[in-house]
């Protein structure tokens, strides 16, 4: 047959190649992506990401860039392990519990580059004034341990007629055991200072009644550094409704604690509070909008949750 003027070597070759290279089979690219055509002679052995799929893997790893930004500071070298990108379930080994000396290195970084948030200094005259809009007769807060041992008070109260009510069962009586291994982990969490976290711990957000169990270890006893680890966890594997509950009844009340008591917040507390931005709707209802609702915020609280809102990147639906 007569070969066009231009036409590709590949024509050239023999019938019996040209035969066995038709029956082979070779993958498609997608119509009208970029690079779909092959290149001659390639067997179709050569293939190009199409421009979507480009797109989202350019956005995974900017928003991976972001949160290493936010966590370590601008500059932060991209994340060695891939697989850490990837959603882990409860009690995983891959929770990065590593990452404790990276995160003492970015707390000695903020420090000299006055970037950390957690300690300011207050205008006495701008706190007289924001004391004016105070609650005068402000609400009692209420913490997870009220809050679980009210029910525990209620259910054994009605706990004879609660079964034969449509309204649910009552609270569930813990074996021994799983009391003794809780409060096992309630010493190690109190004395935390870096590494892995107990496996009970980990499981803890799987659990229909992860109240109770977390009452157990008695978060007002957690170190700094254990409460940080705990808002990853939590954060990460807490449908919204529950992040918000463990925001609002455990995280809000230590911040508020440890301002009030050192006038400026630890670091890892303030990691902790960025690091809850992982759910935003969580985050402000469950820190920002009780903070305010409380009438009681400081100046210096007010300094210091808003400078994480200037420094983090939040989705416009939420803000």
């Amino acid at each position: 047959a007569r070969r066009a003027r231009g036409s590709a070597p590949a024509a050239a070759l023999p019938l019996a190649e040209q035969i066995l290279q038709d029956a082979a089979p070779r993958a498609r690219a997608r119509r009208g992506a970029p690079g779909a055509a092959e290149e001659p002679g390639d067997g179709g052995t050569d293939e190009f990401v199409d421009a979507r799929l480009s797109r989202r893997i350019l956005e995974q790893a900017r928003r991976q860039q972001e949160e290493l930004e936010a966590e370590h500071g601008p500059g932060a070298p991209a994340a060695p392990r891939q697989r850490a990108a990837l959603p882990a379930g409860p009690g995983s080994d891959s929770e990065d519990d590593e990452e404790w000396p990276s995160l003492e290195k970015a707390a000695a970084a903020a420090g000299r580059s006055g970037d950390y948030g957690g300690e300011v200094e207050v205008d006495p005259e701008d706190e007289k004034a924001i004391e004016m809009f105070m609650n005068k007769n402000p609400p009692l807060r209420r913490t997870l341990a009220d809050i679980i041992m009210e029910k525990l008070t209620e259910k054994q109260t009605e706990v004879q007629t609660v079964l034969s009510e449509l309204s649910g069962c009552p609270m569930p009586q813990l074996d021994p055991r799983v009391l003794e291994v809780y409060r096992g982990v309630r010493e190690v969490l109190s004395k935390y200072r870096s590494g892995k976290l107990p496996k009970a711990f980990k499981i803890i957000p799987a659990l229909s009644n992860w109240e109770q169990i977390l009452y157990i270890t008695e978060p007002e006893t957690w170190t700094a550094a254990a409460m940080y680890q705990a808002t990853r966890i939590f954060s990460s594997n807490l449908k919204e409704r529950m992040a918000q509950r463990f925001y609002n009844l455990v995280l809000l009340p230590r911040v508020r604690d440890d301002i009030a008591e050192y006038k400026r917040l630890n670091f890892h507390l303030y990691m902790a509070l960025k690091k809850a931005l992982f759910k935003p709707a969580a985050w402000f209802k469950g820190i920002l909008i009780p903070l305010c609702e409380s009438g009681t915020c400081t100046l210096r609280e007010a300094i210091i949750i808003g400078s994480i809102l200037s420094k983090c990147s939040i989705p416009v639906l939420h803000s």
